[in-house]
């Protein structure tokens, strides 16, 4: 099944994102993901691809994998490169309160006991995918949501870099995620396994994930 991009509907007012939280809120419940094609407020989304073009190239790293100390990197696994956003530009500001409104929701609504939010923009250059994984390890409480918002105008069917999610363990048959402007993807990280698949074209995204608090006496995690 492929998740085809639509128009924009709405005037992306703060009652436009209260009901694209409670329509992500009711797909969780129901099915452990939510895909909303185009549904990212307008000018947030602007805002994030401007800045996006203002970046230099110099400021993305090849992305790891593995947490922390643990990470290496593996270019036959992921290609892509990635730059954390830490709040200190106006675009990734506006991103992180509007993440942090979400995770309100959510909090709210499903009893998520959702933490802290880390971030990143990603960059596909042509030919880059990232092959099957899970976003967290089961039985451990890091990741909880994962979190794709995409910033690609114009994007064509056969420009590739779908996102593909996979509804159970081992199967081979997913659901695909045009990479298109505007679209948004939320789901339980430990749950479903996904992939990007080889893009055809530059291709740009947000990627963050909401966290549990499972700090202990001997380690801060969320990290500080």
């Amino acid at each position: 099944m492929t998740i085809a991009p639509r128009e924009p509907v709405g005037d992306n007012t703060d009652a436009d994102s209260d009901q694209l939280f409670a329509r992500i809120a009711d797909d969780l419940l129901a099915k452990g993901y939510s895909i909303n094609p185009c549904a990212l407020p307008a000018g947030l989304a602007d805002d994030l691809l401007l800045h996006l073009h203002a970046m230099s190239e110099r400021q993305f790293a090849p992305a790891g994998i593995g947490r922390e100390q643990d990470q290496v990197l593996n270019r036959l696994v992921r290609k892509d490169t990635i730059c954390w956003i830490t709040g200190e530009s106006a675009a990734g500001r506006r991103w992180l309160d509007w993440t942090s409104r979400l995770q309100s929701y959510l909090n709210y609504r499903l009893f998520l006991g959702l933490f802290s939010f880390e971030s990143h923009f990603a960059h596909y250059a042509e030919g880059a995918f990232y092959r099957r994984h899970l976003d967290a390890f089961k039985g451990e409480s890091n990741r909880v949501l994962s979190v794709v918002a995409y910033l690609n105008p114009g994007w064509l069917p056969g420009d590739g870099g779908e996102l593909v999610i996979y509804p159970e363990t081992g199967a081979t048959d997913g659901i695909r995620v045009t990479p298109a402007f505007g679209t948004l993807a939320v789901f339980l990280s430990e749950d479903f396994e996904h992939e990007v698949l080889p893009t055809r074209r530059d291709r740009f995204s947000v990627t963050g994930w909401f966290r549990v608090n499972s700090s202990s006496a001997l380690r801060a995690d969320p990290p500080l």
